[in-house]
């Protein structure tokens, strides 16, 4: 299993009544929660859509125009396909955000591991955010905002009631710690 992968879910904290990690306390390993699969689903659909419209174009418009062999350049946008369509899950399965006492834990990354962490008192702004596809596929995404621009996150694909959730206890646990400064 990859690290990262939403079944990674750590050892320490305990979860709530609808299954959701609480923080862990000051010290422990932080309990990771992975993305839904809805937005794997949803970034695999546009990798379709839009390789598939170029596999037609790149298929038709040299068999039509030119001689039928040309047809051959269809592979390169299916390979392309074929390859996106990895990448696209190692890709989810490496986003986790972890709830700590003090601050947030954002994991992402396959090549490159990124983690961020964000102080709940240094946030001054959550926001829910759901475009028209992501609205479509029940999706949302929460972005925090800071004072640094460079550690600004966003967390993708979460489930709208999750995402509100998030902000509401992000926002709670941001003014609780910046009442404190």
């Amino acid at each position: 299993m990859e690290t990262g992968s939403p079944d990674d879910t750590g050892t320490a904290g305990t979860a709530d009544a609808a299954g959701r990690a609480t923080p862990a306390a000051p010290g422990d390993e932080p309990v990771w929660t992975g993305l839904p699969p809805g937005l794997l689903r949803m970034r695999r659909l546009l990798l379709v859509v839009w390789l598939g419209l170029l596999t037609v174009a790149a298929g038709l418009l040299p068999a039509l125009f030119l001689e039928p062999l040309w047809a051959a350049l269809a592979l390169l946008p299916l390979a392309l396909l074929a390859w996106g369509w990895v990448l696209l899950e190692r890709n989810w399965r490496s986003w986790r955000y972890a709830e700590r006492a003090d601050d947030l834990l954002i994991s992402r990354g396959v090549l490159w591991r990124e983690e961020t962490v964000v102080p709940y008192g240094r946030m001054q702004l959550v926001e829910v955010t759901s475009g028209p596809v992501e609205r479509h596929f029940g999706l949302a995404s929460v972005q925090l905002h800071t004072a640094a621009a460079a550690t600004d996150a966003t967390i993708p694909g979460l489930d709208p009631a999750e995402a509100e959730r998030l902000r509401d206890r992000l926002t709670e646990l941001g003014e609780a710690r910046s009442a404190g400064l």
